[in-house]
């Protein structure tokens, strides 16, 4: 038994064994080969991964320096821009400064650095920014290192003055009823309607022939000397506290208007910046060149005159006129005129006393007493009764029977006058008319009063006009 055991058992064993071995080393084996294609595979993506950064590095690096180039040549551009604007800038100030010094040696030659005498006067403010910018240019050159060149906008929204030969204006134009509809709109809160001039806001129109006067009025016919200003002024501050917000157009037409208001024009005038310098003011040969600095230069000079100096000091003239002194008179004088006038005003009185009674008897108190409240509307023009004057609209004492355009001291539309002319007088049927709707009855009237509705209101006003005879 051990013998088999020793001879067959045991080499079955060892074969065995062999056999299990060889087994186990196959499936190791396997299991190697398994793990290395995993990780082959693994190494393949790893590769690639490490290409496709590559690639990415490689591109990022090529725009890099593409980038670098650019900047390079922004840079490059950036500084020729600045030394070409500051060769630029230079030139400029040179012929800023020519420019400068060969107008003010123009004016020293013709003698033109003169001013008006009257703050509305726009002669002298035409040298004045030659001197200001010599003036300026040399504190610039003086190195203050403030501040920087004005742009061109810049200075186009600041340069809107207008000069009297018309510079400055811009193309445009406007007709007179056009003016009005945007000065009511615009202007007449303060000024009327018709540039009569509400409370102490200012009047435009009216003053004809009144400089020489105690109380002038200075509007723009009366005393403007220049057209000019009247557009510069609109355009530039009104509409009060809207400036600048009106349009070339609505300017030219404003202004036409407000030369209708003064008679200046007819109703069918257009201003525009070709016929501008066309319009002539009334008032433009009124103002001087003030020439004292040369023609009074004696006055202030070193050595003062210290001859034939008077011996006495007299007043010869008062400034009544200001209410600054006072007139004096004797109380004699006093006396004398008081008698004088009692006496006067005792015989206007009686013939008054009974052209009142006369009139009275003819009129209808109650209708006139309507009339008198309807007349409201009517004074911003036009003024009844004692010491009635013309403003924008004649004074109508008289007017009830008094020809068409009759008043000497009063400037009537055309129409008006002929009609006059023709011989047609003031009645009750054509006032009627005339009220209902203005501009219907007489064409082209400056009357741009819309006309009454109602026929009690004018049969109470006609009634109220008859009320004042001439």
């Amino acid at each position: 038994m051990s013998k088999f055991l020793k001879d067959y058992m045991l080499p079955a064993g060892g074969a065995m064994a062999l056999i299990l071995g060889v087994a186990y080393g196959a499936a190791n084996r396997g299991y190697g080969d398994s793990e290395i294609a995993t990780l082959e595979d693994r190494n393949t993506q790893v590769e690639a991964r490490v290409a496709d950064l590559s690639e990415q590095v490689e591109l990022s690096r090529q725009a890099v320096a593409e980038s670098g180039d650019r900047v390079s040549e922004l840079e490059s551009a950036l500084e020729a821009a600045k030394a070409e604007a500051a060769s630029a800038q230079e030139a400029a100030k040179a012929a800023r400064v020519e420019a400068a010094e060969a107008i003010s040696a123009a004016q020293s030659d013709a003698g033109d650095d003169t001013v008006m005498t009257d703050a509305t006067a726009e002669s002298a403010p035409a040298a004045e920014p030659a001197v200001t910018l010599a003036a300026s240019t040399t504190a610039r050159e003086g190195g203050y290192g403030l501040g920087r060149e004005a742009t061109g906008n810049e200075v186009a929204a600041w340069d809107l003055d207008v000069t009297p030969d018309g510079t400055g204006l811009p193309e445009g134009s406007g007709d007179v009823w056009t003016g009005e509809e945007v000065f009511v709109e615009q202007c007449a809160v303060c000024h009327g309607d018709f540039a009569e001039g509400r409370d102490n806001w200012p009047k435009l129109a009216g003053g004809d022939d009144t400089l020489a006067d105690e109380d002038p009025l200075k509007t723009v016919g009366s005393y403007w000397p220049y057209l000019s200003t009247v557009w510069d002024y609109v355009n530039r501050s009104m509409p009060f506290g809207a400036a600048q917000t009106l349009t070339p157009d609505e300017v030219y037409a404003i202004t036409a208007y407000i030369l209708y208001s003064n008679y200046l024009v007819e109703d069918d005038f257009v201003l525009s910046h070709e016929n501008f310098d066309e319009v002539e003011m009334p008032n433009a040969d009124g103002f001087i060149v003030d020439d004292r600095e040369e023609a009074e230069a004696h006055f202030w000079s070193s050595e003062p005159c210290m001859e034939n100096c008077k011996e006495n000091v007299e007043i010869t003239m008062r400034a009544a006129v200001l209410d600054v002194t006072p007139e004096e008179e004797s109380e004699e004088e006093a006396a004398q005129e008081e008698a004088s006038a009692a006496e006067d005003m005792g015989e206007e009185a009686t013939a008054e006393e009974a052209a009142e009674e006369t009139e009275a008897a003819a009129l209808d108190m109650a209708l006139v007493e309507d009339g008198e409240k309807v007349f409201r509307k009517c004074k911003a023009c036009h003024q009844v009764g004692d010491g009635a004057k013309n403003r924008t609209g004649p004074q109508l004492n008289g007017v009830m029977g008094r020809t068409l355009g009759a008043l000497d001291d009063f400037r009537y539309s055309k129409t008006m006058e002929e009609m006059g002319e023709d011989g047609i007088v003031w009645a009750a049927d054509n006032m009627a008319e005339y009220l209902t709707k203005p501009r219907d009855y007489v064409k082209g009237t400056r009357m741009s009063f819309a006309g009454l509705r109602s026929e009690e209101d004018i049969a109470a006003v006609t009634e109220y006009l008859k009320s004042f005879p001439e």
